[in-house]
């Protein structure tokens, strides 16, 4: 991982009696010089350092979310670098990766990658990267934008819902996977199939059900199955993007199983909502593929538990208020996505905790598992050579989720109102708190090529 600029500090030591470590929770001092944790030594064992005491707070590794859409440049009234990483910050996630569309100019070419740096540099509280995006009519650029650092490629296999980042068929798919397999370069897709999608009822309405109806676990499951054969074909690595079907998992475990290369992840929504739980004609929850039943959300507790995940990551899709069409209630209508970069780990946390996970297995899912599977090397753990990217998390306070608090810049939120467990009290990038009234000391990352 290569960075294009540096915020340092000095020697100092942060103390905590629930530091959580790739062995789990200890009492520890943990120790940071140059930006990096340089020791995790014994509880009150170091001296000569200035010393923060944090008692009974958790200190966690800084969360690392793969998933985010930021849209600047082009919608900026939808979301922005400042405010998403303000966002960022206030929830725990000191890295991300920006996605590829609903900027305009989409990332599908180096000029575009630029752009979209050019927009970022000196505007980010936390580190960010970028994605590319595999489309129609771009094979001949994918390679010049992994070489400019891109972490690895975005496609969709039904319409985006921008037209600037249109879809690929079967046979684009297959020459794209070639050509990333080429390279080595990671293949993250979003699988559902356009003829499932088209063949199921569609109503408007304010009804979530029918809305659910339109988008059904087939369209998943047909998708998945096709990417799979295409990654058999080809020997790409594929990464299924938001899995909010558990009808997917079998098909995963059986390719990784046969030698494919294939890891999906999901999403706080998918694991903490619930479509018995929508109200009639609450938009706020629409987002594509969407929330599923009751049932489904323990089988994907299920698979999380097994392992079929490799990480837990927000999909922060926002828009502007009059886009999600809240007074109609009208779900055919309103844009798909939901805004959860601040809330992801109190909404995970509230959930896990109740289902007798722990905070470590919290951490492997949106810290460790993200930087591992993006490439990040030196973020994700807490542990010497690592990033001095910290949380100061209060796992046994609850708060009332209100819009009015949250920095992204679309107040839109399903959970609003929702009691969550979990209050982040501090972050800190590179051994410095983050100041959300401050200057933005966040970096711009490139995808480490060594």
């Amino acid at each position: 991982m290569t960075t294009t600029s540096s915020t340092r500090s000095a020697s100092r030591v942060l103390r905590s009696r629930r530091v959580v470590t790739p062995t789990g929770e200890v009492a520890a001092d943990v120790v940071i010089a140059g930006g990096r944790i340089t020791d995790v030594a014994p509880y009150g064992s170091v001296t000569g350092s200035p010393v923060e005491d944090l008692g009974e707070l958790a200190l966690l590794p800084g969360l690392v979310d793969t998933h985010v859409h930021i849209n600047e440049p082009g919608r900026t009234a939808w979301e922005g670098f400042p405010s998403a990483t303000r966002a960022a910050a206030a929830g725990g996630v000191t890295t991300l990766i920006d996605m590829p569309l609903n900027s305009i100019p989409p990332t599908t070419t180096v000029n575009a990658l630029h752009a979209k740096q050019d927009s970022a540099r000196g505007r980010v509280y936390v580190d960010v990267g970028f994605w590319g995006g595999a489309v129609p009519g771009n094979l001949n650029d994918l390679e010049p934008l992994y070489r400019a650092g891109v972490f690895g490629f975005k496609s969709f296999l039904s319409p985006s819902g921008v037209d600037e980042f249109p879809h690929l068929t079967r046979e684009q798919l297959d020459e794209s996977l070639a050509e990333l397999a080429r390279l080595d370069a990671l293949a993250i897709i979003h699988a559902e199939a356009p003829e499932v999608l088209d063949a199921a009822p569609q109503r408007a309405g304010r009804a979530y059900a029918d809305f659910l109806a339109s988008r059904p676990d087939a369209a998943e499951a047909v998708a998945v199955t096709e990417l799979l054969d295409a990654a058999r074909e080809t020997g790409a690595r594929v990464h299924v993007l938001h899995v909010s079907s558990a009808e997917v998992l079998p098909l995963l475990a059986k390719a990784r199983a046969d030698g494919i290369r294939a890891s999906a992840e999901t999403c706080p929504h998918y694991l903490t909502l619930a479509a018995e739980q929508v109200p009639e004609g609450d938009t706020a929850f629409k987002c594509c593929p969407p929330i599923r039943s009751e049932s489904n959300r323990d089988l994907l507790w299920d698979g999380l538990r097994g392992g079929d995940f490799v990480a837990v990551v927000s999909d922060h899709s926002p828009c502007t208020v009059d886009l999600k069409r809240l007074e109609e209630g009208d779900f055919a209508l309103a844009w798909g996505g939901i805004a959860s970069l601040q809330l992801g780990l109190p909404a995970i946390w509230t959930e896990a905790r109740r289902r007798g996970h722990s905070l470590a297995d919290v951490v492997g899912w949106m810290a460790t598992g993200p930087a591992r599977f993006a490439g990040l090397r030196r973020k994700g753990l807490i542990a010497p050579g690592r990033d001095a990217d910290l949380v100061a998390f209060d796992a046994e306070a609850a708060f009332v989720v209100d819009p009015a608090g949250l920095h992204h810049r679309n107040p839109v939120t399903p959970y609003a109102g929702r009691e969550l467990t979990g209050v982040v009290r501090t972050t800190w990038l590179r051994g410095v708190p983050v100041d959300l009234d401050g200057p933005p000391a966040g970096e711009l990352l490139e995808r480490d090529a060594s």
